[in-house]
Parts: structure tokens; C-alpha cells; sequence
């Protein structure tokens, strides 16, 4: 699996048979959609409105089954949610050996049923930006430790080009209060269970 970054909160997996993007919600912060017709379209928060059709759409929990891909949607707090308020949807993808689980813009708390659902990770994506509106390195730290994820891939901070409601924390300074080493930065992450440590690593991937 390839694993790519558009801004945002916008990754896409993909292989030569299937194509699944999180959170394409590029057209609000001022970018382009990168979802087409045979795409497997993910959202953590509502769908937005005026997005090119896809293969499915989900943006709620539950579980499904799509070209081969398990996905498991997880209902969670939202990062602005009151208590015992679960408005958002993380998801556990599996494809083939590989698991993932893309977290979006939840508060940092997870309960043991949360847990449970999730189980074994190799990749986490999961957002830094932090300032009110997102999670930023000390929620995100706390979710890897509660998930124990082997590889951790930092989304939706500062980047030319995008605008956000509310500014977000360059990747450095989210970086330096996740208290984490980065060990690769790469355009594009290919991904082999083979290739993956037992220790939890941080690997920037670069805005495509």
C-alpha cells in the first residue's frame, strides 16, 4: 500500500487495485478535490457538500466491506464535543496485512470499548494542529500512547497554499510537543508489514 498527503486532513491509500481517501475536505481550506469516480471516499466529520460522486461514500459509523478493504467506522468525541456527545467517526481500515486507523478531529480521551474495536495498528493517522480547533501533540501524544500504533503519520498543520478556520501550529512546533524524533520524511509512503518496527516511529509525509 501507498499511503499520500494533501493538506489538511486529506490522505489517500492506495495500490493497483483500490484507491481510499479520508477527509477530502480540500475545496473549504482553499485547495482541489483529489476524490474521482472510483474512489472509496472516507469522512470523520459530515460529508461536505459538492464533492464528485464516488464508489461509496460513509461518514458514520458501522462496518463495511468494499473491494477488499475492511473498514470498521468507530463513533468518538469530537475534539469540540461536550461529554458522552460522539458526533465524529474514527475509522480501523484493513487491507490486506495492514491496519490503520485515521482518528480526525476527536478529543484525546478513548474509553476501553474504543480501545477494544481498534486493536493491533500499524499506521496512525492522526491530526497536530492543534489551537482550539484540532488535536495537537500533547492530545495526539496521548491517543499513540493509548493505541500503541508502530507508525504514526501527523496531519493537518500550518501549510502554504490552505486556510483554516483557526491558524494551525507549523509541523515543527507540533513535532517538538509530540517529544518524538522523526525518523523518515518522504513524498509518498510505501508501505510492507515486512518493513515495520515493533517501536512506535514517526514518519512525516510530505503534501503531494
Amino acid at each position: 500500500m501507498d499511503l499520500q498527503y494533501f493538506g489538511a486532513n486529506c490522505v489517500m491509500l492506495s495500490n493497483r487495485d483500490v484507491r481510499l481517501v479520508v477527509d477530502d475536505n480540500l475545496v473549504a481550506h482553499g485547495g482541489k478535490t483529489v476524490l474521482k469516480a472510483d474512489d472509496i471516499a472516507l469522512f470523520t466529520g459530515t460529508e461536505p457538500a459538492g464533492l464528485p460522486a464516488t464508489k461509496i461514500t460513509i461518514d458514520r459509523p458501522g462496518e463495511y466491506e468494499v473491494s477488499n478493504v475492511s473498514i470498521t467506522g468507530i463513533p468518538a468525541r469530537a475534539h469540540m464535543d461536550e461529554a458522552g456527545k460522539y458526533s465524529a467517526t474514527m475509522y480501523k481500515v484493513e487491507v490486506g496485512d495492514m491496519r490503520f486507523l485515521f482518528t480526525g478531529h476527536i478529543y484525546p480521551e478513548l474509553t476501553e470499548d474504543q480501545l477494544e474495536t481498534i486493536g493491533l495498528v500499524d499506521v496512525m493517522v492522526v491530526p497536530v494542529g492543534g489551537n482550539g480547533y484540532t488535536l495537537d501533540g500533547v492530545g495526539a501524544l496521548k491517543l499513540i500512547k493509548d493505541v500503541e500504533p508502530k507508525l504514526v503519520v501527523p496531519t493537518h498543520y500550518d501549510e502554504k497554499g490552505l486556510k483554516f478556520e483557526v491558524p494551525q501550529q507549523t509541523l515543527e512546533q507540533a513535532i517538538h510537543s509530540l517529544g518524538m524524533e522523526v525518523k523518515e520524511t518522504t513524498p509518498k509512503l510505501k508501505l510492507k508489514p515486512a518493513d515495520i518496527a515493533e517501536i512506535t516511529e514517526l514518519i512525516v509525509v510530505e503534501r503531494s
